[in-house]
């Protein structure tokens, strides 16, 4: 089983510097599997910044939902960095897909996994009670997800202000 690290934090935390900056220590040829989706203008241009902020040693990957396929098709061959859990998670739940098995699939799937991975989720709990039932239907999904493979992971981290807090020490 290889190393796996969560990495969690609110928007604009600094959660996918820090991630970077963890795979950078992991090995050469990082790989980026990105679950986002251009939608929209604003969403193109987010991905586009991440992109040219990783530079050109990053192999990209994009996979919006099947993630599992994504973690063995990319499997020795350099450590992984899996940005985000949560727009997988949106991505699932806006095609109707039963989000709770393939969150325990995935985290069932991990230590079977040889190169190492770190994953970029949202903390979405530390706010307002949302006002409807999609939204507070996403952020228990998120919590329940971000617990599971926190409890799977190595390592987890919480990014605030651009700094990591390690939550959970390595085994």
């Amino acid at each position: 089983m290889s190393k796996i690290i969560l990495v969690t934090g609110g928007a604009r935390s600094g959660k996918s510097a820090i991630a970077e900056n963890l795979i950078a220590a992991l090995g050469a040829g990082p790989i980026y599997i990105a679950t986002a989706e251009a939608r929209d203008e604003e969403m193109a241009d987010r991905i586009a910044k991440h992109q040219a902020r990783r530079g050109p040693e990053w192999t990209t990957h994009n996979e919006p939902l099947d993630l599992i396929g994504a973690l063995k098709a990319t499997d020795g061959h350099g450590p992984r960095l899996v940005d985000c859990l949560t727009l997988w998670l949106s991505n699932m739940m806006l095609q109707d897909a039963d989000w709770e098995s393939a969150s325990h699939n995935l985290v069932s799937a991990l230590p079977a996994q040889q190169s190492p991975i770190v994953f970029v989720t949202n903390e979405v709990g530390g706010g307002i009670v949302p006002d409807n039932q999609l939204a507070r239907a996403f952020r228990d999904a998120a919590g329940l997800l971000n617990q599971w493979v926190a409890a799977a992971a190595d390592d987890a981290y919480l990014a605030v202000a651009g700094l990591p807090l390690q939550l959970k020490p390595g085994r």
